[in-house]
């Protein structure tokens, strides 16, 4: 795809294929000072949030099946662990421990190559690249946070 180029870049494009809500749950905390084990961009990209890295249970069993050091990772409390455990969105104070959720939505992105076809003059049928399909994909992301305090963006969404 990197060799296509795209006509009028500066074009505003609407996706082609919308792939839908992925919900995924962030039950384990990852440790910000050992994070470059599992890519050297951690530090960069989440140097804001050295106490809030998040990741899921499936994606640390294949870490530690690549032989990852395991201590870098914290099970997080799970609502069936707290029973008491609320959606922040839903709880009254700013104190108490909860799930909060952030939501992304990524409006386009190129997915996958286009093909079209076309007739040769012996009537024979051909595909070539024509170009590059576009989707769009949206993600809600749950984790535990031991104050409300620290997902107050979480009041200005919607209720689900």
């Amino acid at each position: 795809m990197a060799k296509l180029r795209q006509k009028n870049p500066r074009t505003v494009r609407q996706a082609e294929e919308v792939r839908g809500l992925e919900h995924l749950s962030m039950d384990v905390a990852v440790n910000f000072s050992k994070g470059a084990q599992l890519s050297n961009h951690i530090h960069n990209v989440c140097a804001e949030a050295k106490e809030a890295i998040y990741t899921r249970e499936d994606d640390v069993k294949f870490w530690l099946e690549k032989g990852v050091d395991g201590s870098m990772f914290e099970v997080l409390p799970q609502t069936s662990d707290l029973p008491d455990l609320q959606r922040c969105k839903l709880c009254a104070d700013r104190w108490k421990p909860c799930i909060c959720s952030y939501s992304l939505s990524i409006e386009w992105y190129p997915c996958m190559l286009k093909y079209c076809k076309s007739r040769d003059a012996g009537g024979k049928v051909s595909s070539y690249k024509c170009g590059i399909r576009s989707c769009q994909k949206g993600y809600t992301f749950d984790y535990y946070v031991p104050q409300k305090q620290l997902c107050l963006w979480d009041e200005e969404t919607q209720s689900q």
